[in-house]
């Protein structure tokens, strides 16, 4: 311990006793870094230190949500008294050291100051939270278990996106973990102008404990994983190498970006409130089991519009469930995706999806429509599936996307002159192709 920094605090500008769910939108900027002074050596310092993002929410932003709006009750609300009851460090520490937790979980007084600004000004988001936590947790357990890795981690998207899967961030992070879209494609997950998968609560879920457990496969260590998780790898490592090789995270503490300076400590704090937030008289918001829901692969292109006017499921709850579709378009042409759907709407989609795939595309699709530039002869035959054809049969191994690449034609075609609802083919077949 004595080779840990010793912190004293100057007192926020901002009294505890203000909810910062009271405050407008434009002023969620004004508490962004805790100003400390910092002893070490034998000297001191002031600086001040960046709070992660999603702790300056203002409450009624994160009740824009549609789960949120539809799913937390407000009107059964348990109403979190705004006494915040005011306890010892000794008490802090034996709490802390209770937790079942792999983890390590110190204390010092930048903790102190992460669990009173979670426990005080911050009660009624943290209320939101424990609330918001039904939707996601199952998700996070299962993944960290799958991986053996601690499941305190379910905790990391609280501060990373405030259980928001459709947060960005100002560095351009995205998703319920932050992935930025570099690290997001090295795990597997799809980004271009449609669609974004670190968006997909489940498969971003999947990537994050993927990547959690490689970045401890190299350090050995959680608070720098989780350092790491924050400002990335390559940032820890030039901070050990500034420090002399030293790997614990309070002893680069001085070398790492401000922001980084106060995540571990804002994620042990997260840790202890969604641990003990009864003992400082915060209660969760009352919620309700959102409706089952189940999943169907779309093999053409769809808008979310067609699913809503057919299948009756509002708009505004079909983007909620599929987040990772940015423009409310789903491409199936380019390869078959996963749309998620309650579960009494999965087969009245299932049963009218020809009908739904039709309806009202050329209104919704005008830019994917097919043009003949002036004074140019094209042959009608092979637009209109007309003229004499020439037949490929089909071997192991091809694909659909390979064949039309091979004769130089659309896949919409060989799907339209051969009576394909899919691109599923299979061998020994016949395709009939006009060129």
């Amino acid at each position: 311990m004595n080779k840990k920094p010793t912190f004293s605090y100057k007192t926020l500008a901002l009294s505890c006793a203000l909810l910062l769910g009271a405050l407008p939108i434009h002023n969620a900027q004004a508490q962004e870094s805790v100003n400390v002074t910092i002893h070490e050596n034998g000297t001191s310092r002031e600086e001040s230190i960046e709070l992660p993002k999603s702790m300056t929410y203002p409450l009624d932003s994160l009740l824009t949500d549609w789960k949120a709006k539809n799913y937390i009750d407000l009107g059964k609300d348990c109403e979190t008294s705004l006494e915040n009851p005011v306890f010892s460090d000794s008490i802090y520490i034996d709490r802390l050291s209770r937790m079942p937790t792999i983890m390590e979980m110190p204390y010092n007084e930048i903790v102190r100051k992460f669990i009173d600004m979670y426990t005080g000004r911050l009660r009624n988001q943290v209320a939101f939270m424990l609330s918001a936590c039904n939707f996601y947790m199952p998700l996070f357990e299962e993944a960290l278990d799958t991986y053996n890795l601690p499941l305190e981690l379910k905790y990391l998207p609280i501060i990373e996106s405030a259980l928001n899967p459709s947060a960005v961030s100002r560095a351009g992070a995205s998703g319920l973990w932050q992935f930025m879209l570099a690290t997001g494609k090295l795990y597997g997950l799809e980004s271009n102008s449609l669609v974004d998968e670190r968006r997909d609560p489940i498969k971003a879920t999947w990537a994050a404990a993927r990547y959690l457990k490689d970045m401890y496969d190299i350090y050995k260590d959680w608070n720098l994983v989780i350092a790491a998780y924050n400002c990335g790898p390559g940032t820890i490592n030039k901070a050990i190498r500034r420090a002399g090789g030293k790997t614990d995270y309070w002893e680069i503490y001085n070398y790492l970006p401000k922001e980084t300076r106060g995540y571990v400590p804002a994620f042990i704090a997260a840790n202890y409130v969604m641990t003990y937030y009864c003992k400082h008289n915060i209660c969760p918001m009352e919620t309700n089991i959102p409706d089952a829901t189940d999943t169907v692969q779309v093999s053409r292109n769809l808008h979310f519009e067609q699913i809503a006017d057919l299948c009756h499921v509002p708009l505004d709850e079909i983007k909620s469930l599929n987040p990772q579709y940015k423009r409310s378009i789903i491409p199936g042409d380019n390869h078959p995706q996963t749309l998620r759907l309650p579960q009494n709407a999965i087969s009245t989609f299932i049963d009218k999806q020809d009908t739904i795939y039709r309806h009202r595309a050329d209104e919704l699709f005008k830019n994917r429509r097919t043009v003949t530039p002036a004074n140019y002869r094209s042959s009608s035959a092979a637009v209109a599936g007309k003229g004499k054809p020439i037949y490929y049969k089909i071997k192991n191994g091809d694909t659909l996307g390979g064949i039309a690449a091979k004769y130089g034609v659309s896949v919409s075609k060989l799907r339209s002159w051969n009576g394909l609802r899919n691109n599923n083919i299979r061998a020994g077949r016949t395709l009939k192709i006009y060129k």
